[in-house]
C-alpha cells in the first residue's frame, strides 16, 4: 500500500494530472469525505457525552469533551468519567475515530497543496524543454488582445511560437484554453527571458505590448541577441515609429492606423474586404504567403516548373527591388527570388518541396 503523502505518490499524481487525469478532483472528493467523517465523529461524540453525563451537563459540554478528545489537547475531563467504564470505552472509540478522520483529512489536504506545486514545476520544466527544441519559431512579446490575435494567426498557419507576458493569470487562462501553448512569465525586454525563449533559433519577434517604450526595449534587446531575427513592433504613437526603427524593428504596425484603413476599405471596396475576410475564415486557411527560392535553385521558367496546384496560386515575383505581378509562363525564376502566393499551409509546404526548399 502506498501512503497518500509520499514523494513518489505525489509525482505520479502530478504526471497523471498533466496528461489530463482527474487526480485533483478525486483528492478534493476525498477531502470532502474526510471533513464529513470528522463532522460525524463530533456529532456522535456530542450526543454520546450528553447522554453519558446526564442533565448535569449541557450540549456544549458534550461537544467540548468530544473536541478535546479528538484533538488530543489533554485538558481534564469536563464530564466526569472516573466511575463510568462505558464512558471511558466510548472515549477510546471517539478518540480513535477522530484521530483517523483528522489524519485522513490533513494528509489529503497536504497532498492537494504539494500536488499543485509539483504539477506546476513539472509543467514548467516540460515547457522549458519544449522551447529549447524549437527551431524557426516566433516569439510573441505581450499576450493581450493584439498578442492573442497574433497567436491565432500563427496557429492557423501552422507556425510554432512562444509567448512572453508579465500577467500570469492571463497566461494560465490561455494555457487552459490552448493546452499546447508555450509561454514564459516575465518582462520580455529582459535578456535572460529572450534567451530562454531560444531567440538564437527564432525566425521573428513580435513586440506587441501596450507600451511603446517597452516595445522599443524589446526590439533593441532582440536585435542585440540575434542580429538576423525579424522584429515587428506595435506602435500607438506614430511619432515613435522612427525610434522603433532605430532600435532595430524591421516593421512597425499601428493598430489605430491599420484599423482606420480597414474601416475605409470596408466602405469603398467592400467586395475586396469581404474576399480578404473570407480568406481568414475559410476552412482551407488561405493566406498571402511568401516563399523564397533557395540558393541551390536552378534557373528555369514558370512554365517549365508547372506551378499549378489547388493548394497555391502564384501572384507575383520579387527580384531585388523589382515587382512582377502575374508573371507570364516564360518568366525565368532565379535563386533568391521571392514568390508571393495565395496558399494554404499544406500548399506552402508543397510549393517549397517543388522548389527544393528544405
Amino acid at each position: 500500500m502506498e501512503w497518500p503523502f509520499t514523494r513518489r505518490s505525489l509525482v505520479t499524481r502530478a504526471r497523471a494530472n498533466e496528461s489530463g487525469g482527474s487526480i485533483r478532483d478525486r483528492l478534493q472528493s476525498k477531502f470532502i469525505w474526510g471533513l464529513a467523517a470528522l463532522m460525524i465523529v463530533l456529532v456522535i461524540g456530542t450526543i454520546g457525552y450528553k447522554l453519558i453525563g446526564g442533565p448535569r451537563y449541557t450540549w456544549f459540554d458534550g461537544f467540548y469533551m468530544t473536541f478535546i478528545t479528538v484533538a488530543t489537547i489533554g485538558y481534564g475531563e469536563i464530564i466526569d468519567l472516573s466511575q463510568n467504564t462505558a464512558g471511558r470505552v466510548f472515549t477510546v472509540i471517539i478518540g480513535a475515530a477522530g484521530l483517523g478522520a483528522l489524519w485522513f483529512l490533513f494528509s489529503t489536504l497536504t497532498v492537494l497543496i504539494l500536488e499543485g506545486d509539483i504539477n506546476l514545476a513539472l509543467r514548467r520544466k516540460r515547457m522549458e524543454q519544449a522551447i529549447k527544441k524549437l527551431r524557426g519559431h516566433y516569439i510573441v512579446c505581450g499576450y493581450g488582445r493584439v498578442g492573442r490575435n497574433v497567436g491565432v494567426e500563427l496557429q492557423a498557419t501552422s507556425r510554432r511560437y512562444v509567448v512572453i507576458d508579465e500577467d500570469m493569470p492571463t497566461l494560465r487562462e490561455q494555457k487552459d484554453k490552448e493546452p499546447g501553448l508555450l509561454y514564459l512569465h516575465g518582462d520580455a525586454s529582459d535578456d535572460d527571458l529572450l534567451l530562454a525563449a531560444n531567440i538564437a533559433e527564432a525566425t521573428g519577434v513580435f513586440a506587441v505590448t501596450g507600451d511603446d517604450s517597452r516595445n522599443l526595449m524589446i526590439a533593441l534587446t532582440a536585435r542585440q541577441l540575434n542580429a538576423t531575427v525579424r522584429v515587428v513592433a506595435r506602435c500607438h504613437d506614430i511619432r515613435n515609429e522612427r525610434k522603433l526603427r532605430k532600435a532595430g524593428a524591421d516593421a512597425i504596425v499601428s493598430p489605430d492606423f491599420t484599423g482606420g484603413m480597414r474601416i475605409a476599405s470596408a466602405m469603398i471596396r467592400p467586395n475586396v474586404q469581404t474576399f480578404l475576410d473570407e480568406m481568414l475564415r475559410s476552412e482551407h486557411r488561405l493566406r498571402m504567403e511568401e516563399v523564397r527560392l533557395p540558393d541551390t535553385f536552378v534557373p528555369q521558367t514558370i512554365a517549365a516548373l508547372d506551378l499549378h496546384d489547388p493548394g497555391y496560386v502564384v501572384l507575383a515575383v520579387r527580384r531585388d527591388h523589382e515587382w512582377v505581378f502575374n508573371p507570364a509562363g516564360d518568366y525565368v525564376l532565379e535563386p533568391g527570388n521571392m514568390l508571393i502566393v495565395m496558399a494554404s499551409p499544406a500548399g506552402v509546404q508543397a510549393l517549397e518541396s517543388r522548389l527544393g526548399n528544405t
